[in-house]
C-alpha cells in the first residue's frame, strides 16, 4: 500500500504557479526525500498533504485519505514539524507535550506514558520540567520532533527538520529521523543533500513545482551514473590545471568538465577507453599529479545536473 499519493497536483497564488502537474508515490514504511531547491514548491507540498492548504486541481490521498472529500480525519493519521515550530515559551516539554496529548483525547495515563517515551526518544528527560523559553534551537527541534510524534501518526511530514542545526544539532535530529524507520512512513522535505543521502530510502526531486525523477536512492545513483575520473595537483598549479582541461577541447571521449581550484572532474561515456587517452594528455603537459582516481557520481552531482536541465 501506498502511504501518500499525489496525482497531477497544481497550485496557483494569483498568476504564480507554485506546483504544476506534481505526481509522486511514497511507500509505505519508507523514508522518503523530498528533494529540490529553495522556492522549488516543497513547502506548499507539506501544506496541501497535510490538509493546510488545498490544491487549486488533482488527487491527492495520505493513509488511505483522500484529501478532496475527507481531510477531517486526516490529523489523527499524521503528525508534521514545519520548518519553525512555534511553542508556548512559559511551558516545559512535560507540560507542552501534555497538552498535545489533550488534543487528541488520549486519557491521563495514556499522556503520562507517551510523554515519558517521546522526551527519552528524543533526549529531552533531563531537561523536561524546565521552561522552553530558554531552549536552544536544536532542543527545540527535538521537541518539535517529539509533539509530531505524539498520537503514533502513520505519517510523518518533516519540513526542513535539519536545515538551520549546526552540524551535532543536525546529526541528532538525523539519527531519531533514521530511528523511525519501518514504524511509521517519513516524508522529509529539505535541500540538504547530505541529509537525504544518510538516511531516505526513496528520492524525489522536484524543481519549479514539477517532479524531475522518483527513484529508490540506489536505483537513483545507478540510473544517472556518469563515470568521471578526478585529477588533483598541487595548488601552486591549479592555472596550469585549468589551462590543461581547456585545451582538452572537445574531445570525442569527454563529456564534461569542472574545476575546483587545484582539483579537475572529468565525466567521460567510457572509462575504458577514456583512461589511455587521459593517461597520454596527462604526460604530455607535465603537470605534476598527486592524485588520479576513477570516482562515482554522488547525489550532488545528481541533483545539479537534473536541477540545471530542468
Amino acid at each position: 500500500m501506498d502511504a501518500i499519493r499525489c496525482d497531477g497536483l497544481t497550485k496557483t497564488f494569483g498568476e504564480v504557479r507554485a506546483l504544476e502537474g506534481l505526481t509522486l508515490t511514497v511507500p509505505e514504511g519508507s523514508i522518503y526525500g523530498f528533494l529540490g531547491p529553495n522556492g522549488a514548491g516543497k513547502t506548499t507540498t507539506i501544506r496541501i498533504l497535510t490538509g493546510l492548504a488545498r490544491a487549486s486541481s488533482g488527487q491527492a490521498r495520505v493513509d488511505g485519505v483522500d484529501l478532496a472529500q475527507d481531510g477531517a480525519d486526516l490529523a489523527r493519521r499524521i503528525g508534521y514539524l514545519p520548518e519553525e515550530p512555534a511553542f508556548y515559551g512559559w511551558m516545559s516539554p512535560i507540560e507542552y507535550l501534555d497538552y498535545i496529548g489533550r488534543i487528541f483525547d488520549l486519557d491521563a495515563e495514556e499522556r503520562r506514558r507517551r510523554v515519558s517515551e517521546l522526551l527519552e526518544l528524543v533526549g529531552l528527560t533531563d531537561v523536561s520540567k524546565r521552561r522552553i523559553a530558554g531552549f536552544s534551537r536544536g532542543m527545540r527541534q527535538r521537541l518539535g520532533l517529539a509533539q509530531a510524534l505524539v498520537n503514533r501518526p502513520h505519517v510523518l511530514f518533516l519540513d526542513e527538520p535539519a536545515s538551520a542545526l549546526d552540524p551535532a544539532g543536525r546529526r541528532e535530529v538525523l539519527e531519531m529521523v533514521e530511528g523511525l524507520r519501518g514504524s511509521v512512513t517519513v516524508f522529509m522535505s529539505t535541500h540538504i543533500l547530505a541529509d537525504v543521502e544518510r538516511v531516505c530510502d526513496t528520492i524525489g526531486i522536484i524543481a519549479r513545482g514539477r517532479l524531475i525523477t522518483e527513484a529508490p536512492r540506489q536505483e537513483l545513483l545507478s540510473r544517472y551514473a556518469v563515470p568521471a575520473y578526478e585529477v588533483e595537483t598541487h595548488p601552486e598549479n591549479a592555472a596550469a590545471l585549468a589551462a590543461w582541461a581547456a585545451a582538452l577541447g572537445d574531445a570525442s571521449w569527454l563529456q564534461g568538465v569542472s574545476l575546483d581550484g587545484h582539483r579537475c572532474r572529468l565525466q567521460v561515456a567510457d572509462v575504458e577507453r577514456a583512461g589511455p587517452l587521459l593517461m597520454a594528455a596527462l604526460a604530455q603537459s607535465g603537470l605534476p599529479v598527486v592524485r588520479y582516481q576513477v570516482v562515482r557520481p554522488s547525489l550532488e552531482d545528481i541533483f545539479l545536473r537534473l536541477v540545471n536541465q530542468e
